[in-house]
């Protein structure tokens, strides 16, 4: 059983850890509490038959919009509830946004956290009506993502040149993803896409935890971390990274326990936070001592917290994933799993 407040672990340090992971405890749940009050609204844009419904079918591995076997079956305004939370607004068709009747689509469009703009790589793409379209609606709103559907129909060696063609006669800033919505090619990618997207308005875990694999989200919040510990660790100070980098892991620990709708409570948040940063880098005495070589010091500091990091986050995802206790006991003797011990430099080299 992993001892819980290890002999050189002082009371000082300790203090300091308790609170950092209670601050940083405490400003996450409250954000991500916020963040699930929220709502989604997806707009669907593209002409009929561009294989909207069974992107979104695809995207949320789940049956959600009916499949039109005909042309023109999609004939209103759509709303599929994937959840009370989380909505796609689907139109007619391109002639519908034009169309003087077409306000409350354009309501929709304006309100929309993320807009699906479907185009048929298998046919003419960007014709006149897309054009007019894409004019139209990006002058309401910019959160646009061209999903360039049916690549699964076209040469292989093209596709990239009809993307580039799509942004350079649109937008370059804005994201194109080929996609096939038939056998399901870079349909992860679009998701990621649109993560990035809800990101900026605070929403990616309301839509993440609704996906049915979850496990590309949770490895990119983990690598994330690692790195944002790892240019924590670069700090020369010794023992001022310690706060900061309990803060990282506890905000990781807390959106990854709400990701799997297993959340970690704020007890178990500290002892593990304790546990890890005087578990497996040597004990706190290693990463005092280990910046006393200047740079190169700094550098191994800046790995171990980056490698510890993601241990810890991988080791939290297998707990989740295999129905595991999220207790110090199990996640201490996971890590050593997941971890990678950092090089250390040769000094030598550093001094040259």
């Amino acid at each position: 059983m992993y001892d819980h407040k290890p002999d050189d672990l002082s009371d000082e340090l300790e203090k300091q850890i308790k609170d950092a992971a209670e601050a940083a405890f405490d400003e996450e749940i409250a954000s991500v509490n916020d963040q699930l009050e929220k709502e989604i609204t997806f707009a669907l844009v593209g002409d009929i038959n561009s294989g909207k419904s069974s992107t979104v079918n695809a995207l949320m591995d789940d049956e959600l919009a009916s499949v039109a076997p005909e042309p023109g079956q999609t004939i209103e305004v759509g709303r599929y509830y994937y959840t009370e939370k989380i909505v796609f607004v689907d139109t007619p068709g391109l002639d519908d946004v034009v169309k003087k009747n077409s306000e409350q689509t354009m309501k929709f469009f304006r309100q929309a956290d993320v807009i699906l703009f479907f185009l048929n790589a298998a046919g003419t793409v960007l014709s006149d009506g897309e054009m007019k379209v894409f004019r139209k609606l990006k002058r309401k709103n910019s959160n646009i993502i061209f999903v360039l559907n049916k690549i699964d129909a076209v040469d292989p060696s093209e596709i990239d040149d009809i993307a580039g063609y799509v942004k350079r006669n649109t937008d370059v800033t804005l994201p194109v993803i080929p996609i096939s919505s038939r056998d399901g090619t870079n349909i992860q990618e679009l998701r990621e896409e649109i993560l990035d997207m809800l990101k900026k308005n605070g929403k990616d875990l309301l839509f993440a935890r609704h996906l049915r694999d979850k496990s590309p989200v949770a490895n990119k919040w983990i690598y994330a971390a690692g790195g944002a510990a790892g240019t924590v660790g670069l700090s020369p100070i010794p023992g001022s990274d310690i706060v900061p980098i309990t803060g990282i892991q506890v905000t990781m620990m807390v959106r990854l326990g709400k990701l799997y709708d297993k959340p970690i409570s704020r007890r178990r948040a500290k002892e593990l936070a304790i546990a890890t940063v005087v578990g497996n880098i040597g004990r706190t005495t290693f990463r005092q001592a280990v910046k006393v070589v200047p740079v190169a010091g700094s550098i191994t500091a800046a790995g171990v917290a980056g490698s510890l990091t993601i241990a810890l986050g991988f080791a939290m995802k297998y707990a989740y994933e295999n129905d595991l206790d999220v207790d110090v006991d199990t996640i201490m003797s996971l890590i050593p799993k997941y971890y990678e011990e950092p090089k250390v430099p040769d000094n030598e080299n550093m001094r040259k």
